[in-house]
């Protein structure tokens, strides 16, 4: 950590230049002695990336960032506050600690945080971050987070840990993949606290994870704006009833959540016979749709089924406590009459239909509008139709 990005002098300068071309910063000579042309550029990019992913650091002074590549992997406010109230009792360990906003949220709750970092610079930034923002209970350590917890005679009300995949390896789709090992180390863990909060990426399949995990008592999937961005795993020491599974989505500071038992997710579902025009269209949010419980979405908000395969339903309410987009169908065509139009506007969807968006775009010559949809989509009888359609609400 260069304590010389923190003079006024190189705040300002960065400060200014936010909007600044950063390549033709990093190749131009520094203005200042002892900062690299290098680290402004760094320091100006991690910023501006957290302008609205970490409106809190980004609006404080005196903030050090990282490498740009731990803002990209570091969880954002909006979820570090969500993983917040799963936490429970008066002490955590946040064996992954990074760049610290997961820690930051935690302190809010919980009255002792400890943060390990197993990179010495890292385990630096956040701690100097941690003063900036005047945080009084989070001790940092300069450590591995699960070397630590094996050598500490202490336990704690709620372990914390986000695991990383190993360099080496593409794609990850296993836990025993991820570093640290939680799945080799779950024994351990355990040990030490009678609950385990694990945050993974989005890809990793529901039931591979259950077949790794043990105890695992509740499944969040955690969606902003339509896009998954964790699935956080609770872990409760003894718990061996059904795993309840949260889809909570994130939006301009309202929450909705969709929740089911396990056991509950293949329900009955009913189909739609007949679309009208004047009903109502809902497209679930990606977090419904991860979670797998495609039927229950309808049974739930009460809707219709447009097909088996068609992860959309209808009604002739609007119910805008669903979470998702919901449309209002302002015209049913078949590909004959969507030819004769002419002067096609809308935004394209395309749900189990045999051609892909960009395809029917350039076919139809359609143009761009943020407003009016056009939803390519197949219904109960297998018929192709297109829904022209105006949204109603987008989350």
């Amino acid at each position: 950590m260069n304590n010389k990005l923190l003079a006024k002098s190189v705040q300002n300068y960065i400060n200014a230049n936010l909007s600044a071309d950063v390549n033709q910063i990093a190749l131009a000579k520094s203005p200042f002695e002892g900062v690299t042309s290098a680290e402004l550029a760094t320091q100006i990019t991690a910023k501006k990336k957290s302008e609205k992913k970490l409106p809190t650091w980004f609006n404080t002074e005196n903030i050090y960032y990282p490498p740009v590549l731990s803002i990209e992997q570091t969880s954002s406010e909006v979820t570090a506050n969500y993983k917040s109230k799963l936490v429970k009792g008066n002490t955590l360990i946040d064996i992954t600690g990074g760049f610290g906003i997961d820690s930051y949220y935690f302190s809010k709750k919980i009255q002792e945080v400890i943060h390990c970092e197993i990179n010495p610079e890292l385990s630096v930034i956040a701690q100097h971050n941690s003063n900036a923002l005047e945080v009084i209970n989070i001790t940092f350590k300069s450590e591995d987070g699960i070397a630590y917890i094996q050598n500490i005679d202490k336990a704690f009300d709620t372990i914390y840990v986000d695991p990383a995949r190993r360099a080496e390896k593409g794609k990850v789709f296993m836990l025993k993949d991820c570093s640290p090992d939680v799945v080799g180390n779950l024994d351990t863990l355990l040990k030490k606290s009678s609950r385990i909060i694990i945050k993974t990426a989005p890809l990793l399949d529901i039931s591979a994870g259950l077949a790794e995990l043990k105890q695992v008592s509740e499944i969040h999937i955690v969606s902003v704006k339509n896009e998954c961005k964790e699935l956080l795993w609770v872990i409760d020491k003894g718990f061996d009833q059904d795993t309840k599974i949260i889809a909570a989505t994130l939006n301009n500071g309202i929450e909705k959540d969709f929740s089911f038992y396990r056991s509950a997710a293949n329900g009955a579902v009913q189909f739609a016979e007949k679309l009208n025009i004047g009903d109502f269209l809902y497209e679930p949010d990606a977090a419904l749709l991860k979670s797998g419980a495609f039927n229950l979405i309808g049974s739930t908000y009460n809707l219709l089924k447009l097909h088996p395969q068609t992860q959309l339903f209808t009604s002739d309410a609007i119910n805008k406590v669903f979470a998702g987009r919901i449309f209002k169908i302002d015209a049913i065509l078949n590909t004959t009459e969507l030819k004769k139009a002419g002067n096609l506007r809308g935004n394209v969807i395309v749900r189990n239909y045999p051609a892909k968006a960009e395809e029917l775009v350039k076919k139809y010559k359609i143009k761009a509008d943020q407003e009016q949809f056009l939803i390519f989509t197949k219904v109960a009888n297998g018929e192709n139709v297109i829904l022209k359609a105006s949204i109603i609400q987008y989350y």
